[in-house]
């Protein structure tokens, strides 16, 4: 059975998706994702208090699928840790932007949330084993 046979007739018609499929890796995707909105949000709030973009380091941009490959304990430690960094950040980002529009300077509480995140982010990055940090297994 593959990835795409739920969702054909018999005769090779296309039935309207019913549910979600099951393609195995979607936890994973949907931490990338999060993951990557994050450091889209920080780039903004960096934006804010003044400072250069940073590049994503490898360490950074792969801690998703590294997590993925680990599994367990450490990549449920990941999923919860970026939902509570997602919980920082979206009203920190929004009460930064409503600062903005009131023609206030939000420099001084951009750059702590700023910092806030990179704390978290260390610690979040600190999951990874020593062994790990190459570059993650890809599926095809």
């Amino acid at each position: 059975m593959n990835a795409y046979s739920s969702f054909t007739q018999p005769g090779g018609g296309v039935l309207p998706t019913s549910g979600r499929p099951e393609f195995g890796q979607a936890s994973a995707s949907a931490m990338s994702m999060k993951w990557s909105a994050l450091h889209d949000a920080v780039g903004v709030v960096g934006m804010l208090a003044g400072l250069a973009a940073e590049p994503m380091r490898p360490e950074v941009r792969n801690f998703p699928a590294v997590m993925r490959d680990l599994g367990g304990w450490r990549r449920e430690q990941a999923e919860q840790a970026i939902d509570d960094l997602s919980a920082i950040m979206e009203p920190g980002l929004a009460a930064l932007m409503a600062v903005n529009a009131r023609g206030a300077n939000p420099a001084v509480p951009a750059l702590a949330l700023w910092q806030e995140f990179h704390a978290a982010r260390s610690a979040l990055l600190a999951l990874v084993p020593p062994a790990s940090s190459q570059a993650p297994r890809r599926f095809m």
